[in-house]
């Protein structure tokens, strides 16, 4: 667990996260994968029409929207707080295809935009929620989630598990287990699938995740 919650409660996410993918090609990023397949399975596995909404929090430049848009999703929203990293992601998806995406430049721990945002059938999350280590930065986020997620919708969260890192790209980081997870989602929410992934860098090392599908109850 994280020695210092407060730490990156002073730091300036979007700033950080611009200079992030401004200073090394996606590829090199820590966080890169070349095959997002445990999302695209754990995706395939909910079984949803073509048509559903997919939310995808904090998506930075990753692949999976990519491999989404292919396999015939087609309403999809992409959010990140960095303006850089969705630039970078919409300049890599097939077009035509990329006209189906919305891209939404926001803050997942204080959000406006993303209010708007409803219906969602499946919400995806790789690798974002165990940056927020404040308590309030937590409570805003699951309170977007349970306020966005229609009954019956799926959530993925894939989050540094409790033997993982405990920082990442210079921050600190809040490392979970399936039964914090479903503490923070609550009883509407049951557990249907929950996985340790080890995960290689680009540079190769290892980074130690938990990967958990949940179903909101109608």
């Amino acid at each position: 667990m994280n020695e210092n919650p407060d730490e990156n409660e002073k730091v300036d996410f979007k700033k950080h996260w611009n200079a992030a993918y401004q200073k090394s090609p996606v590829t090199n990023l820590g966080w890169y994968e070349e095959n997002p397949t445990p999302s695209v399975e754990l995706i395939e596995s909910c079984n949803l029409p073509k048509e559903a909404l997919i939310f995808n929090a904090g998506a930075g430049a990753t692949t999976l929207i990519s491999e989404l848009l292919v396999k015939g999703y087609g309403n999809i929203v992409v959010n990140d707080i960095s303006s850089v990293a969705l630039s970078e992601l919409k300049s890599q998806l097939p077009a035509p295809m990329n006209a189906t995406v919305q891209f939404v430049v926001d803050d997942l721990t204080n959000p406006s935009e993303l209010l708007k945002i409803k219906n969602v059938d499946l919400w995806h999350d790789r690798a974002v929620l165990h940056f927020f280590t404040e308590e309030k930065q937590q409570k805003a986020y699951f309170d977007l989630l349970k306020g966005a997620l229609k009954p019956k919708g799926f959530v993925i969260l894939a989050e540094f598990n409790l033997e993982g890192a405990k920082k990442c790209s210079g921050l600190d980081v809040f490392n979970y287990n399936e039964e914090m997870l479903q503490k923070r989602l609550g009883t509407d929410f049951v557990l249907l699938k929950s996985f340790n992934y080890t995960y290689t860098q680009p540079s190769g090392n290892i980074r130690e995740y938990v990967y958990t599908l949940f179903q909101k109850k109608l």
